[in-house]
């Protein structure tokens, strides 16, 4: 069977976070890793006030992951996320095979919109600084 790409979007205890961020960083890839999975970027994305307390909680910190796995193991990943402790509440979603690079691209900060739109920038930038160095003679 082929393997996907997933996102999983996790809102954890933010009291749990804040005393061991490693840890649960750790945790995360763990769990993946032990279902069967290969990380591909594990990251922050915010920490924010809940729309609603969950478990009590007023305030979550919002834990992004992409990884792949094969889809039959998905369901076992589900229950270690559900028996994990400083995890609140997860989605996780399949990607679309055409999206998996930009999206992962962005994920680790190397977004290649963003690097062409800069090219251009910088190619534009520096065709009006000529422009103005004719224009001062």
């Amino acid at each position: 069977m082929a393997k996907n790409t997933y996102e999983t979007l996790c809102i954890l205890d933010s009291n749990h976070y804040a005393r061991d961020p490693g840890g649960v960083s750790k945790q995360i890839e763990d769990l993946i890793t032990e279902a069967g999975g290969k990380v591909e970027v594990n990251r922050l994305w915010m920490e924010q006030k809940l729309a609603y307390p969950i478990d009590g909680h007023q305030k979550g910190t919002y834990w992004l992951t992409y990884f792949e796995m094969e889809g039959s193991e998905v369901p076992k990943l589900d229950r270690a996320f559900h028996l994990c402790e400083p995890v609140l509440r997860q989605m996780t979603l399949k990607l679309d095979p055409r999206l998996v690079e930009p999206i992962l691209a962005n994920a680790r900060g190397a977004s290649p919109v963003a690097s062409k739109d800069a090219e251009a920038e910088a190619a534009s930038d520096s065709s009006d600084s000529d422009s103005d160095d004719d224009s001062d003679s």
